[in-house]
């Protein structure tokens, strides 16, 4: 019923096929691309697209496909993690505020609210900062950024399951806090989660570029999606095949999480009707 429903929207279809191309695209990369991405042929640099560079080279010379190519499994890795990152701990936290309520609800609530209060790249480039450029940083501050979203999602539906007949009866047979949270309470948490950890990954893939772009992600000469943008505004009026290219990119990898997102929804929303 539900792959149905879900198969039945189109845009949620065009979403789920684009990111699987795009998937599968990082995952072979290696066979995919047509140059070594990190090759330098200084005779060849800003050359436009052709049969031999299909998006052309930059000024190094190196292939631009195959760069942006190789960006698909950064810009997928770095943002899956530090989606996993969140949730993780957006989910811990959601369950003991929204079960224990009181002072500890108070406390995980107020830090939750704080951190939303920030901008996000200005607190992503802030966690940046102090933890220093690279791959791990990266994805520790964009979960960091991420966590209160899973927090409250989570706390507002525990809130709601922990009065449920069925948890009373399993308190009254003797269940534990920690088989009423993770066996009777989680797994009736996981459609919202699913629906917020898929369209959270297109954002953070795009605050991943973000940051790349003003240099704090991933150090050169990787080719993230971000940096090669980076690379391309200096050159945009001689070569703009060098930010047409990772632009479309990311917005291409955006834009089917969000719409495989807004079919997931219309799918798991039990408001929602056929």
């Amino acid at each position: 019923m539900l792959f149905r429903r879900l198969i039945r929207n189109k845009l949620a279809v065009f979403g789920a096929v684009l990111l699987l191309l795009l998937t599968a695209m990082a995952v072979f990369a290696p066979w995919v691309a047509s140059h070594n991405p990190y090759k330098l042929n200084i005779k060849e640099r800003f050359q436009p697209p052709s049969s031999a560079h299909y998006f052309g080279t930059d000024g190094y010379g190196r292939d631009l496909f195959s760069r942006v190519v190789y960006g698909a499994a950064i810009a997928l890795r770095v943002g899956f993690l530090s989606i996993i990152v969140a949730m993780t701990a957006g989910i811990l936290l959601g369950l003991i505020s929204g079960y224990y309520r009181g002072w500890i609800d108070s406390i995980i609530m107020r830090i939750m609210d704080a951190i939303l209060s920030f901008p996000i790249i200005l607190l992503a480039i802030g966690i940046m900062a102090v933890l220093g450029a690279g791959f791990a940083n990266l994805m520790i501050a964009l979960g960091v950024v991420y966590t209160p979203r899973f927090a409250r999602l989570v706390r507002s539906s525990v809130l709601s399951i922990r009065e449920k007949e069925y948890i009373e009866a399993a308190r009254v047979t003797g269940c534990g806090d920690l088989t009423i949270l993770f066996v009777h309470i989680l797994p009736n948490c996981w459609a919202p989660v699913i629906i917020q950890a898929t369209t959270s990954f297109g954002y953070a893939i795009l605050w991943e570029a973000a940051l790349s772009f003003l240099g704090l992600g991933a150090p050169p000469p990787s080719p993230s999606w971000g940096s090669l943008l980076a690379d391309g505004k200096e050159v945009l009026s001689r070569a703009p095949w060098m930010t047409y290219f990772p632009g479309a990119a990311i917005a291409l990898s955006v834009l089917s999480l969000n719409l495989f997102g807004d079919g997931l929804r219309d799918v798991l929303d039990p408001r929602i009707k056929e």
